[in-house]
């Protein structure tokens, strides 16, 4: 299931909100995790060890900020140090016939399985808190909170919605910014502090929209830009007239593995 968006004032009511994890989708089918594109994950033996055989649906997370940690365990197999601070966060387990919420939920079977031993003393599996909020001022007011510790937003999950592919609008993220993607076409040479670093990536959206983006890029990637031909995300304050996004700034680079 892939998540819509959230607009601001949206009634909240029917919803369970828990926090946006800024890690790589997985899930595991019982015996095996994989990534959302069906790429095996290849953990370490004592990562799983206990783990139940009911499928489930979660991020690979390090912590927040830690995206590229979570990258380079799925990239480099069991043998990475990076698993050390992995855990999966479970949100949802892929049952076509119960509702997210209630007492015979998908939320209370994760609960159940992953809250009795053995499963709740093992530290690479939890199951994500969800809460509901009552109004969307206690929703705004969550999602600053969230953000100003670090965080990348909210995703909000209708109690009533049946597991289902594909994008829904049952699932919902709330972040305080846009975000999307783009290939780097041509690295533009910097001027005054940035003199023979680089000044910003020219990058080509999935929509045909060629825009430049230098806010964002850390020294370290102005001497050492993503090469062209790469992929990267930004983040952006809305669409021009035209559709060219507005006050685009540079995220990060995409890994270059099937995520």
């Amino acid at each position: 299931m892939k998540a819509g968006r959230y607009q601001a004032g949206q009634p909240v009511d029917g919803f369970l909100v828990s926090e946006k994890l800024d890690g790589v989708r997985a899930r595991w089918d019982g015996q095996q995790l994989w990534t959302r594109s069906g790429r095996r994950i290849h953990a370490p033996a004592e990562f799983t060890v206990g783990w139940p055989a009911l499928a489930l649906d979660g991020e690979l997370w390090a912590g927040r900020g830690q995206f590229m940690r979570a990258v380079a365990a799925v990239r480099e197999g069991a043998g990475s140090e990076a698993w050390s601070s992995l855990r999966l966060m479970v949100f949802d387990t892929p049952d076509p016939v119960r509702p997210f919420g209630g007492p015979d939920g998908r939320l209370a079977l994760l609960q159940t399985a992953l809250g009795t031993p053995p499963a709740a003393a093992l530290t690479g599996l939890q199951a994500l808190p969800q809460h509901p909020v009552t109004s969307t001022a206690d929703l705004q007011s969550w999602l600053d909170e969230v953000v100003a510790a670090g965080g990348e937003g909210l995703m909000l999950h209708r109690a009533s919605n049946l597991y289902r592919s594909g994008r829904s609008n049952d699932l919902l993220k709330y972040k305080p910014f846009l975000d999307a993607e783009a290939r780097v076409v041509q690295i533009l040479p910097g001027k005054g502090q940035w003199q023979s670093l680089a000044g910003a990536l020219l990058v080509q959206t999935t929509d045909g929209h060629r825009l430049r983006l230098g806010s964002g890029l850390s020294e370290a990637q102005r001497r050492a830009p993503p090469p062209v031909g790469s992929w990267v995300s930004f983040r952006y304050q809305g669409l021009h007239p035209g559709g060219m996004p507005r006050f685009a700034s540079f995220v990060r680079v995409i890994p270059d593995i099937d995520l």
